[in-house]
């Protein structure tokens, strides 16, 4: 049984965190560690073109996700393009999400469905999107949330394997001030057979992860946030001593402050 469902059944959630850096992987598997919990590792269409190609961060992720000690997946996250699916297919990815949102309702159905069969025929797991997970602007208008007799239909169509769905998260929030249509969530969960996605929770707080896994939410997405406290670590060591040079002391209080946020957050998302 996947993580995804394991964590479905025991009306738990789990944690899926974007590696950008190398370093960012090696943290999130630490803090896993000391949770004692499953993680996810995700790879994103944006991080693939920030490196220049997808083989080396995911070679690299993919070793650290063997090495590690709990279970751990590598996700390609918001992949758009078909070619970049299937190359992460070929490369050993554990899971794709594949993003046909911004398309019309047929045409992601048709491209998603596609997908599906490719990446289940190479015993990959998928996940899509419904609804409009928004930006900065826009998230709360009654536009961007899904519908969950259309969410219904869609997995139907499709045969995806984990749907992201729009309740009022929003990408890229550096405050943690997101309202979520927790009801929404529950009519999701009780019509969807599959386990539900949020992205863009970087903006959603402690209390309302809670109520949202509690609602049936079962993945987690989170980058945001884990980069603030990152870049701020790295910031307070620079600041502290101009004269430190090797990356490696002024990277390492980075890494340890998303290790120290990532044990919390799976710890939270275990036990709402």
């Amino acid at each position: 049984m996947n993580v995804l469902q394991q964590a479905k059944e025991n009306g738990h959630g789990i944690g899926a965190f974007n590696v950008i850096l190398l370093e960012h992987a090696e943290a999130i598997v630490a803090g896993a560690e000391a949770a004692g919990l499953p993680v996810i590792l995700q790879i994103s269409q944006n991080c693939v073109q920030y490196h220049g190609s997808l083989e080396p961060i995911l070679a690299g992720t993919l070793a650290v996700a063997r090495n590690a000690q709990v279970p751990t997946v590598v996700h390609l996250d918001h992949a758009e393009d078909e070619e970049l699916v299937q190359q992460a297919v070929r490369l050993g990815v554990h899971s794709v999400m594949f993003d046909a949102s911004s398309d019309d309702y047929e045409v992601n159905v048709r491209r998603t469905a596609a997908m599906a069969e490719f990446c289940h025929a190479e015993g990959v797991p998928i996940e899509a999107e419904l609804g409009e997970v928004g930006g900065k602007d826009g998230v709360h208008a009654p536009g961007v949330r899904t519908d969950p007799a259309d969410a219904q239909a869609f997995v139907q169509a499709t045969g995806v394997d984990s749907l992201a769905v729009a309740v009022g998260s929003s990408h890229a929030m550096t405050e943690r001030t997101a309202l979520l249509d927790l009801e929404l969530l529950a009519a999701l969960a009780q019509n969807v057979p599959v386990p539900l996605v949020l992205h863009g929770s970087s903006g959603v707080s402690d209390e309302q992860l809670a109520d949202a896994v509690r609602a049936g939410l079962v993945k987690v997405n989170i980058s945001t946030h884990l980069n603030g406290l990152f870049t701020r670590a790295i910031r307070e060591k620079l600041a502290a001593d101009e004269r430190v040079v090797d990356p490696r002391k002024y990277i390492v209080p980075g890494r340890i402050a998303v290790a120290d946020e990532v044990e919390r957050l799976l710890l939270l998302l275990a036990r709402p």
